[in-house]
């Protein structure tokens, strides 16, 4: 493979619509609920994919063989994984098994015929020995509008510029997760989280680090009644609060078997949780799990808390500073 600049994935903040005076200044595109991926791609055919990590993910989506032959020109593309449902919605779910099997291309290979990956196509980074990072992205989006064809496993999201309050509204009503504001003077800026993306939700969620469980109830005995989550904030795992439903009793089990690996004796919180250090159960804090919520108590405090997902894809250290949702 030709050599290609290594470029980190830009990440979005997450916050709310922008005010309608500067709506004109950001562009919508619908976020989509998968796995994040750079995409490298020589000119001379090859695909090489790369997780936000900078793990090397390529041989786990076979199906994205042929986009190589399709662009042509050396490019790094920034792009999102997803598995679509029967509605074409994404479906985190039937992504999950799909993660984590670059070191399986047999079994990945069985799992694409049964449920084939999308690659979403969202920014390109680098065309053709040039470095567009810092081109804004209303300069940017051209080249990969004309650079990407749509394919079988392939495609560049709509965006819309001028409109958020219609688009949030569109993703709600197809039931998807929300959309990704991009300011339209925006540079590509790799490996940092920033204000010139904002992703904003139809539903408040949360990534929290699991740092501790308390034990269940009569047929629960032995099971996790709730998980005790925090936020990273300046290097530091903030308590957030239990999380007590949400799981199916499969999920709770396995949920179960995750726990007991990652036990340990001290709570890694700062400051502990409040009158729960007698029954707690406490965990090496390495666990993301996708939390929704109701509001937030002035304290921080989620309410009405549910167990959305585990987020196999993230680590604690890709939450610091990310902030609440």
């Amino acid at each position: 493979m030709a050599a290609l600049p290594r470029i980190d994935p830009m990440l979005a903040s997450t916050g709310p619509l922008p005010p309608p005076r500067a709506e004109h200044l950001w562009s919508a595109e619908t976020k989509y609920d998968g796995q994040r991926a750079v995409v490298y791609l020589a000119g001379d055919g090859s695909v090489l994919l790369r997780s936000r990590s900078g793990a090397d993910i390529t041989a786990a989506y076979p199906e994205f063989a042929g986009l190589g032959d399709s662009v042509g020109a050396p490019a790094v593309l920034d792009g999102e994984i997803v598995v679509l449902d029967e509605r074409g919605r994404p479906d985190f779910a039937r992504l999950q098994p799909r993660m984590g099997l670059a070191a399986s291309p047999g079994r990945a290979a069985r799992l694409a015929a049964e449920a084939p990956a999308h690659l979403v196509l969202f920014d390109v980074m680098f065309l053709d020995g040039r470095l567009l990072t810092s081109l804004p992205y209303a300069e940017r989006r051209p080249h990969l509008t004309r650079l990407v064809a749509p394919g079988p496993s392939w495609s560049v999201p709509s965006s819309v510029s001028g409109r958020s309050r219609e688009a949030l509204e569109l993703t709600r009503s197809l039931g998807l997760e929300g959309i990704l504001l991009k300011r339209l003077d925006s540079v590509y800026e790799p490996g940092v989280r920033s204000r010139a993306w904002v992703k904003v939700r139809n539903v408040r969620t949360v990534d929290a680090v699991v740092g501790g469980w308390l034990p269940g109830q009569g047929r629960l005995r032995g099971l996790p009644g709730a998980v005790l989550v925090g936020e990273v904030r300046d290097g530091a795992l903030r308590y957030i609060g239990a999380v007590g439903t949400g799981w199916s009793e499969r999920e709770r089990a396995h949920l179960a078997e995750l726990l007991a690996v990652a036990a340990q004796d001290t709570c890694p919180f700062t400051p502990p949780p409040p009158a729960r250090g007698a029954e707690a159960h406490w965990v090496l804090p390495r666990l993301v799990a996708e939390i929704s919520y109701s509001t937030r108590t002035r304290t921080g405090l989620l309410r009405q808390p549910v167990w959305h997902r585990l987020r196999p894809d993230l680590a604690p250290g890709d939450l610091d500073g990310e902030g609440p949702h």
